[in-house]
């Protein structure tokens, strides 16, 4: 197995990772709405594959058997990001067969070893309830916050 940094020749590979990823996650996901994640991912990967997006991959038999998306945001420099760069771990997707091997982990310690590298101030992520122990094993912890989490939908 290797384990690297994805690159634009592996975009057909991660989209269809990606829709794995998101079917697992959010179930039936309606045609309509695949058809237009489809369409809109090659252009996103074009744009921001190594720029603000690094995706760690671990490929086997010619194929990426599991992958780590990195979105790096650059923000105005306050106490909670002294730096102004934070991260957020995003699709962390292992193909069935190749799971609890200790592949995701190694990608994300790939991951974090960059990120500090890169000066970042802190990762966040979302932890599903099957992720949790494997986050909270490589050193993640609960964020308790005075702040309640929103969000504005247009669509």
């Amino acid at each position: 197995m290797v384990f690297e940094r994805a690159n634009i020749a592996d975009m057909d590979k991660l989209v269809k990772l990606r829709i794995e990823y998101l079917t697992e996650d959010f179930g039936d996901i309606p045609k309509d709405q695949l058809t237009h994640i489809n369409e809109k991912l090659p252009s996103y990967y074009r744009k921001h594959l190594n720029s603000d997006l690094f995706v760690y991959v671990c490929r086997a038999d010619d194929d990426i058997v599991s992958c780590c998306f990195l979105c790096v945001t650059e923000k105005p420099s306050s106490p909670s990001f002294l730096n102004g760069k934070v991260g957020s771990v995003l699709n962390v997707y292992t193909k069935p067969e190749y799971r609890r091997k200790g592949i995701s982990g190694k990608l994300l310690k790939m991951l974090l070893s960059d990120s500090e590298k890169m000066g970042l101030d802190h990762i966040e992520l979302k932890a599903t309830d099957s992720g949790y122990n494997l986050y909270r094993s490589i050193g993640f912890e609960d964020v308790a916050s005075k702040n309640h989490n929103m969000k504005f939908v247009f669509c």
